[in-house]
C-alpha cells in the first residue's frame, strides 16, 4: 500500500493531529476564561467534547511521532479500524458541540443582547476554534477511512 499525505505515521498526519490538539485546547482555554460558561449546557458540552478531542489527538500525535522516529508504517487494518471509529466519533461530538455552542452564542448574546463585549468575544472565539478543530478532525477522519478501504482491499 502506498503512503500518501495524512496516513498514520507521516509528517502530515502528525501536523493534523497537533493542529487538532492545539485548536481544541485553545477553545477550552477561551471558554474557561469566561465567568459564566458553566451556566450554559452547550458550553459545558463544548468543554467536554474539546477535552476528549485533546486527549484523542494528543495520543495519536504521540503515536505518529513514534512511528516517524522508528520509521514504521501504521497500516494494520485492526489499528486503522480503531483510528477510523475514534476519528468519526470525536468528529461528530465536536461538530455537535461547536454547532450547539454557536447557536447559543448567536441566539442568546446577539439576539437578546445580554452579553458583555469581552465575554461575548471569548465565546465566539471558543466556537470558532472548535470549528477549526472540527475541520482538521474531518480531514483526518476522511483520510483514515480511505486508508482503511485501501488496506482492506
Amino acid at each position: 500500500m502506498r503512503n500518501f499525505a495524512g496516513t498514520p505515521g507521516t509528517v502530515t498526519a502528525l501536523i493534523l493531529r497537533l493542529l487538532q490538539c492545539l485548536f481544541a485546547a485553545a477553545s477550552i482555554a477561551s471558554m474557561a476564561s469566561t465567568n459564566s460558561f458553566f451556566s450554559f449546557t452547550s458550553f459545558s458540552y463544548l468543554i467536554a467534547s474539546m477535552g476528549l478531542q485533546v486527549i484523542w489527538s494528543f495520543g495519536l500525535a504521540f503515536l505518529d511521532a513514534c512511528a516517524l522516529a522508528k520509521k514504521k508504517v501504521l497500516h494494520n487494518p485492526g489499528l486503522l479500524s480503531l483510528f477510523v471509529v475514534g476519528d468519526w466519533v470525536t468528529s461528530m461530538l465536536s461538530l455537535a458541540a461547536a454547532s450547539s455552542s454557536a447557536g447559543i452564542t448567536v441566539l442568546y448574546f446577539n439576539d437578546l443582547g445580554s452579553c458583555g463585549f469581552v465575554e461575548c468575544q471569548k465565546y465566539q472565539l471558543a466556537v470558532a476554534l472548535a470549528f477549526m478543530s472540527w475541520i482538521t478532525i474531518g480531514i483526518s477522519s476522511l483520510i483514515m477511512l480511505s486508508t482503511l478501504a485501501a488496506a482492506v482491499s
